[in-house]
């Protein structure tokens, strides 16, 4: 089975931008449509974007332009470029992999102050 283990949050101004990375282990990213998910404060948990085997991807509307998925299969590794980021883009933020997501990562806080 995959695992999958996120890095790259942290904290940052307003209108700063951080990369977030998806490593799986155990198998093929190749083989895995992944997402990444947050889990904002006082909300529930909503999908952010989505890149299936082939590449294609998917965005939650209101982050289009803001946000860009992305992987690398030779380094089994999915990122998520999110720039301009806004005080409402704080939350914890999970890869997840499947279709429906059915494997976790323990996630990566995102802070933007």
């Amino acid at each position: 089975a995959v695992q999958l283990v996120e890095s790259g949050g942290g904290s940052v101004q307003a209108g700063g931008s951080l990369k977030l990375t998806c490593l799986a282990s155990g198998n093929p990213i190749r083989s895995h449509c992944v997402g990444w998910f947050r889990q904002v404060p006082g909300k529930e948990r909503e999908g952010v974007a989505s890149i299936d085997m082939d590449g294609r991807t998917t965005y939650l509307d209101s982050l289009k332009g803001r946000f860009t998925i992305s992987k690398d299969n030779a380094k089994n590794t999915v990122y998520l470029q999110m720039n301009s980021l806004k005080f409402e883009d704080t939350g914890l933020y999970y890869c997840a992999a499947g279709d429906p997501a059915n494997v976790w990562g323990q996630g990566t806080q995102v802070t933007v102050s």
